[in-house]
């Protein structure tokens, strides 16, 4: 059977101060952050997911985006190395909470850099974005890692956006959907679909055809309605001011071994 748990993580009280690299940097509200994290952790309770917090890192202002230090393929966890030196002390207890639940444990090592926020995985076939945060080596050593084990690594141009995942994600089908504006190139997706808002193409798969998406995606949540879809709305709006979406807020470990 797949499993259902999520790795979460609270927001510093420092949130305010993360980086911000293809925006302009507005003022961030922790405490109603705070709520907003609240808020997007009982939405994946509501839907079956069992989260599992990694300790809080008070002292990192962008650990809340969990997702940035560990991609998971199968029961494999993959540390990162991130591409913001700064984030790389975010690291160390994720790798305690994962090799808690019975993971292999892998890393990525200097000279490449990895955020898990560029990676999107379809199946077997996992997309890497090249940008800002991972490198070519980066790219390199998640093939050495996740291709023995039976995956297909398709690196990705990421320009217009901090990770591949601020650009694209997708749906339970395969079908990658993003924001034109915001996209390299659309023609490496074997199947894609346009949405008219950039927060509309985050969603997170919670299982069926239900789809955790940000509230500032009204049009795109209408959109998927209407394909036969159940959007399940979040307001994260604190976390878009830092560049983070619904996906960066937590590691979805679908394949553990029980």
């Amino acid at each position: 059977m797949p499993s259902k748990k999520a790795l979460v993580r609270r927001p510093s009280p420092r949130l305010a101060e993360g980086l911000v690299t293809h925006i302009e940097r507005e003022k961030v509200d922790v405490d109603k952050a705070t709520e907003q994290w609240e808020g997007y952790v009982e939405a994946l309770h509501t839907h079956g997911w069992e989260t599992v917090e990694v300790d809080p890192a008070e002292d990192c202002p962008d650990s809340v985006f969990v997702e940035d230090t560990v991609v998971m393929y199968r029961n494999v966890a993959l540390i990162t190395r991130p591409g913001a030196e700064a984030r790389r002390e975010e690291t160390a207890a994720v790798e305690e909470a994962v090799a808690s639940l019975g993971c292999s444990v892998n890393w990525i090592w200097e000279p490449g850099t990895l955020d898990g926020g560029d990676v999107l995985k379809i199946g077997d076939t996992i997309y890497v974005g090249r940008g800002g945060r991972t490198n070519a080596a980066g790219v390199q050593q998640v093939r050495a890692a996740f291709e023995p084990l039976g995956a297909r690594v398709v690196a990705v141009p990421v320009s217009k956006v901090l990770h591949l995942k601020s650009a694209v994600t997708a749906l339970p089908d395969g079908t990658v959907i993003g924001h034109i504006p915001k996209i390299d190139r659309p023609s490496l997706f074997p199947r894609f679909l346009s949405v008219p808002e950039e927060a509309g193409g985050h969603v997170v798969l919670l299982g069926g055809h239900k789809l955790l998406i940000s509230a500032s995606a009204p049009k795109t949540a209408e959109l998927l309605t209407d394909l036969g879809h159940e959007p399940v709305v979040v307001d994260i709006s604190e976390f878009e001011k830092l560049e983070g979406c619904v996906t960066c807020l937590s590691v979805r470990m679908r394949e553990l071994y029980a």
